[in-house]
């Protein structure tokens, strides 16, 4: 059984290694270039993404994870590792950060506020309970989250999330909304899916439920097939699929 790598430079690693043990799955820590030659699938958490762009500049890992991404490895991130995977990320510091891109999308990057403004909410997520059954809705959990602010053609929505009309959403030629009471409530992008890329903006590993990392794993399962005897197992032949019952081995949020 191959592992999943978990890139454990800063951020919330431990909480989706720990979701992958709840469904039978071993998450390997990734910290330096070598170590990706080890997984045949990533997942990037969620954290400061400036610093995490420092250090994996220090590691020299940003070409590792180019490599990884274009040979076509199923890669998810959460909340800072979403804003690694965009091709374009805007509300940065000055200096801006280093990416990795992929997927075809602008993000911004505290979209949702400073650390004090985080919330949680339910979220419409029809792909997700087709594919996992379950609740019609997921609880996100969105700290100082980003949000996704416009895609290519290739890019799935997986979920969105409404705001409020002061909410400033972005300035381009294409998209114009700017912060005035007159703008009726819009809705965001916050989970989205191009090919073997996955991106959400909330912190499913802060939850008692599994799916988003179900749905990720059969993601990498997939890609593997007929391409490699290392394809994602669950061990001892887990099934993945929603059961309604919660496994709870670190705080999280219900």
């Amino acid at each position: 059984m191959a592992a999943v790598g978990v890139l454990a430079l800063q951020g919330s690693f431990n909480e989706h290694i720990a979701a992958l043990a709840r469904l039978g799955v071993k998450g390997m820590e990734i910290r330096k270039p070598e170590q990706l030659q080890n997984v045949t699938s990533l997942i990037i958490p969620g954290g400061e993404s400036t610093t995490m762009a420092k250090l994996a500049e220090f590691h020299n890992l940003f070409p590792a994870l180019r490599e990884f991404v274009k040979m076509g490895k199923p890669v998810w991130g959460t909340c800072a590792g979403l804003i690694f995977l965009a091709d374009k990320a805007i509300g940065q510091k000055t200096g801006g950060q280093e990416l990795v891109g992929g997927l075809d999308c602008t993000v911004h990057r505290n979209f949702f506020g400073s650390q004090i403004q985080s919330f949680e909410a339910d979220l419409p997520v029809p792909e997700l309970a087709c594919k996992e059954g379950g609740p019609e809705t997921f609880r996100g959990v969105f700290i100082r989250a980003p949000a996704v602010l416009e895609i290519g053609p290739g890019v799935d929505v997986l979920a969105e999330c409404p705001v409020p009309s002061t909410n400033v959403l972005y300035s381009s030629s294409a998209v114009q909304i700017q912060e005035e009471n007159s703008v009726p409530e819009e809705k965001v992008i916050v989970a989205i899916k191009q090919g073997n890329l996955l991106g959400t903006a909330f912190h499913p590993e802060l939850t008692a439920d599994t799916r988003w990392h179900s749905y990720f794993l059969k993601m990498a399962s997939e890609a593997g097939e007929g391409t490699s005897s290392r394809s994602v197992v669950p061990a001892g032949g887990v099934d993945l699929s929603y059961d309604g019952k919660p496994r709870i081995d670190l705080p999280i949020f219900q």
